[in-house]
């Protein structure tokens, strides 16, 4: 009998030591069902729809957007060309960027790195980013109960491409901002009277009570 223990144990350690297999696409969406997991998923000319409870690896995609579902987790996202979406409970460990396209995180969605973009509007509601915010072009709202750590910066933008308004900043109800906002064009500020935000450089705060300013 004891020869077979061996085989026996190898048998049920397989399936344990598959790699989730990664996910290469062009011209089409890719979707990682509810509770499943990948490696890394890749797709051009199309979306990366990512599952409640689903785990995925790196996911990037030009020219479209990205979603994660419920409690979904990944590594990192990259879109050129299209929104990121991080619905309740979701989780990125690392860095959530977006070349062109609005990013919206809901209640309890975590992400452990930076987010960035340079052109459409953030979205935080009740959200956490480990690494701060960046951006050059989009307007920035870190609403009630949010918590931004690591500062947040709004670059300069070079070129004549680029729309002639002001990003506007919203620092919402009990919201708070560790580390210095820092401002290398012109903003309009505004941060709710319960927030807490750290130093402030190039902008002049307005302050404003209630949910929104």
């Amino acid at each position: 009998m004891r020869l077979f223990v061996p085989a026996l144990a190898l048998a049920i350690s397989l399936p344990l030591a598959v790699a989730a297999q990664d996910i290469d696409k062009i011209n089409g969406e890719i979707s990682v069902d509810a509770g499943q997991h990948a490696g890394d998923v890749h797709s051009v000319n199309g979306g990366i729809q990512v599952g409640a409870n689903a785990t995925v690896q790196n996911a990037s995609t030009v020219n479209g957007s990205i979603h994660l579902g419920e409690n979904a987790q990944a590594s990192s996202l990259h879109t050129v060309n299209g929104s990121l979406t991080l619905r309740t409970g979701s989780r990125v460990t690392g860095e959530v960027r977006s070349t062109n396209g609005e990013i919206s995180l809901d209640r309890r969605a975590d992400v452990g790195g930076n987010l960035s973009n340079a052109n459409g509007t953030i979205t935080l509601d009740h959200a956490h980013i480990g690494g701060g915010i960046a951006t050059s072009n989009g307007d920035i709202t870190i609403g009630d109960g949010s918590r931004v750590d690591g500062g947040l910066i709004v670059n300069e933008v070079h070129g004549r491409n680029w729309p002639n308004r002001d990003p506007e900043i919203v620092i919402g109800p009990h919201a708070v901002v560790n580390g210095t906002l820092d401002f290398r064009r012109e903003v309009v500020l505004e941060v709710s009277d319960s927030a807490q935000i750290g130093p402030v450089r190039g902008a002049i705060p307005k302050h404003f009570s209630g949910a929104t300013p």
